[in-house]
């Protein structure tokens, strides 16, 4: 499987699983990243952070230390 930092731009992906524990994995439940989510990826910073991603109708941007925490199918 690979991580929502290893998806390309304006490739759909769906939320597998969320690796992170405790109070990063609350906050990134919160912000709607949840198993089955559609998630495509809308841009890159120029440095490579933060991501700029499309999801329930809403753009989100978080940082690729996040995405790294997020497992993706697609």
């Amino acid at each position: 499987m690979k991580t929502l930092h290893d998806a390309k731009i304006g490739e759909p992906v769906v939320v597998a699983k969320v690796l992170a524990t405790g109070a990063l994995k609350r906050r990134i439940v919160d912000m709607g990243l949840t198993k089955g989510t559609r998630v495509t990826v809308i841009r890159v910073a120029p440095l490579g952070d933060p991501v700029e991603i499309s999801l329930r109708n809403y753009n989100l941007s978080i940082r690729k230390a996040d995405a790294k925490n997020i497992l993706v199918d697609g």
